[in-house]
């Protein structure tokens, strides 16, 4: 990784979002780029940066966002919101990505296959641990206690704040709904698994 390439991308990104948030000090700015830079260097980013399926650079800059708003005051509802709108360009990305596969009639499949998959490469680095992942015609579900997304966020004391990333699997399947259901129960940034069932809607009803 180019340290100062990569802490630049993200500084530039966090401007954009205290533009939108009507702070435009570019003293922030350069605070969180500091920030970055130093974490980048830390230990616990060694630590955290060993699991290929996880983008450790990407979050650590999320976490750096974060905790720079948390230091000015914002709640944890306006750092989600704004982080959300910051990133707003890649995510309308998979957003459109996902409404195309939305429009095959195989797209239960899809996500089925793409579910075996991931289970299969986190269990194979360890980053995340799955209590439960059953596999049956037209239905999944599975059930995690542990997760180095979160374990990232709690060794900054801001564990809750992960919630950006347990959003994403909801966003996603918000957007694949023809033929795919998707239940959450509950997740890790605020309870003690991440439990979701996902099933093929011509085949089982939740």
């Amino acid at each position: 990784m180019d340290t100062k390439k990569t802490v630049k991308k993200y500084g530039n990104i966090y401007r954009k979002i205290l533009v939108k948030g009507n702070c435009p000090d570019p003293d922030r700015k350069e605070a969180y780029e500091k920030r970055l830079t130093a974490m980048y260097a830390s230990k616990k980013y060694e630590e955290h940066n060993i699991y290929p399926t996880t983008n450790t650079e990407y979050i650590y800059a999320i976490i750096a966002m974060c905790l720079e708003l948390k230091e000015s005051g914002s709640s944890d509802k306006e750092i989600i919101d704004a982080i959300n709108s910051g990133f707003s360009g890649r995510r309308n990305f998979f957003k459109h990505l996902i409404r195309c596969i939305d429009l095959l009639p195989n797209s239960y499949q899809i996500a089925e296959k793409w579910n075996i998959s991931d289970h299969d490469k986190r269990v194979k680095d360890g980053s995340i641990f799955y209590d439960q992942f059953d596999v049956s015609e037209g239905r999944i579900e599975y059930s995690i206690s542990r997760c180095v997304y979160v374990e990232m966020f709690e060794t900054y004391g801001i564990r809750s704040l992960c919630k950006i990333f347990c959003m994403t699997d909801k966003a996603a399947y918000s957007n694949l709904v023809r033929h795919v259901g998707f239940t959450r129960f509950s997740d890790l940034s605020d309870g003690d698994s991440c439990h979701d069932i996902i099933t093929d809607k011509r085949r089982i009803q939740n």
